[in-house]
């Protein structure tokens, strides 16, 4: 079972690729910047769920 870091960062993460590619296909540098820093963030987020899963994992 996924738990809500893991739900947000993935779902950040998306939206970040989605807006990243969308300023490269605008040719705006600022909305790709942006989707990129959002893409990497939810990257992290997603990260620390799957590491407060594995943890809660290992005790069980």
């Amino acid at each position: 079972m996924m738990n809500k870091d893991q739900i947000k960062g993935r779902l950040e993460e998306t939206k970040g690729k989605a807006k990243e590619v969308a300023g490269k296909i605008l040719d705006d540098k600022e909305m790709e910047i942006k989707g990129s820093i959002e893409k990497n963030l939810g990257k992290a987020q997603a990260g620390l769920g799957d590491a407060k899963e594995d943890i809660k994992n290992a005790i069980r």
